[in-house]
């Protein structure tokens, strides 16, 4: 009941209700509208589109290797050994490596800033200013994949090889040179780009997408010819013979970027080699493979260690237990000729 002398209108009654409601709604919508806010910003949870991905993947690669070249012609390697890789060889860095490196790491990190990414080298002094990616999907990605998925970044590492084959480089061997990225979602590599700075050629591909390049019409499953590093010819020789016999045709030659290629359908002038299988017999950084393992799984070939274990590619920067590459044969039957890596002897 009122008090003594107040009385209560009816229509009172209604609009002070409506003004409660209003006042309550606005507050608790401004309330939630907030914390989606935050939970859209939380790191992580933004979704990047992979097609836009490979673009910017294409753009670091050949930035990169506009440095690479330009240290080349200035004569300004200042090569020198930054350390020795397990089996005691001398990994050697250059200025071309550097160069590289700011361009390409710092092109992608400056554009999905919370997105992983690992580089063979690392930033020594000051980085130079890095042109902003302008976002154009050029079109023949946009020709080739007409469709595109979307990643959490926080699902997503990159790998950059802003360098592959450094001591072909310092040799004055540049048909080995390339530089490289690669996209890995959830571990799995999705897109990889090799670009040859010096044939003037990118190779690019997307699992479930598409690609630039192709497999040949035929391969050599039964006598296979096998492509090998020049850095480790003598295990690598007497594994392949092992595997395959004393008289298969074995091939050596600088960089894992470049001997991917040659597994593929590519002209002779951009890729002088050609082989059916690409054979590793030591331990390798994952920025030298990840790139090569996604254009094979992009076309329909595979990419694992000796003993057939796929290779995640996560975090961890070593993969151990070598590669075994193929395409357009049986991965099962050439792994099923590995032999014990530890029975080989180095010749």
């Amino acid at each position: 009941m009122a008090p003594m002398g107040i009385r209560l209108s009816p229509l009172g009654v209604a609009v002070f209700a409506l003004l409660t409601v209003g006042v309550l709604y606005h507050f608790y919508s401004g309330f939630l509208a907030g914390k989606i806010a935050i939970f859209r910003k939380m790191p992580g949870s933004d979704r990047i589109d992979l097609r836009e991905m490979l673009a910017l993947s294409v753009e670091a690669a050949v930035r990169g290797g506009e440095e690479v070249k330009r240290v080349m012609e200035e004569g300004e390697l200042h090569g020198k050994i930054k350390g020795k890789t397990k089996e005691g060889a001398d990994e050697i860095l250059t200025n071309g490596d550097l160069q590289s490196h700011q361009k390409m790491y710092h092109l992608i990190k400056n554009t999905f800033p919370s997105i992983q990414v690992y580089s063979e080298e690392h930033d020594t002094g000051n980085v130079p200013e890095i042109v902003p990616w302008d976002h154009v999907i050029p079109k023949e990605i946009l020709d080739k994949i007409t469709t595109t998925e979307e990643a959490f970044s926080d699902s997503i590492t990159v790998w950059i090889d802003p360098l592959d084959a450094t001591q072909e480089y310092s040799e004055k061997l540049l048909q080995y040179v390339t530089t490289m990225v690669c996209v890995a979602v959830n571990g799995k590599p999705i897109i990889g780009v090799i670009h040859k700075p010096f044939a003037d050629f990118t190779a690019w591909a997307m699992v479930h997408g598409g690609s630039n390049v192709s497999l040949r019409k035929s391969y050599n499953e039964n006598n296979p010819k096998v492509i090998i590093s020049r850095s480790h010819t003598g295990t690598g020789k007497a594994f392949a013979q092992k595997a395959f016999g004393n008289d298969t045709e074995i091939r050596e030659a600088g960089g894992a970027g470049y001997k991917v290629l040659s597994l593929l359908n590519i002209a002779d002038e951009k890729q002088p080699d050609h082989a059916d299988v690409y054979l590793h017999v030591t331990n390798i950084k994952k920025w030298d493979i990840c790139a090569g393992n996604a254009v094979l799984e992009a076309l329909g070939g595979q990419m694992t260690t000796l003993q057939g274990n796929t290779i995640d590619y996560t975090n961890s920067e070593l993969n151990e237990g070598g590669i075994l590459a193929s395409i357009g044969v049986s991965h099962k039957i050439l792994l099923d000729k590995m032999p014990d890596l530890k029975s080989v002897k180095t010749q």
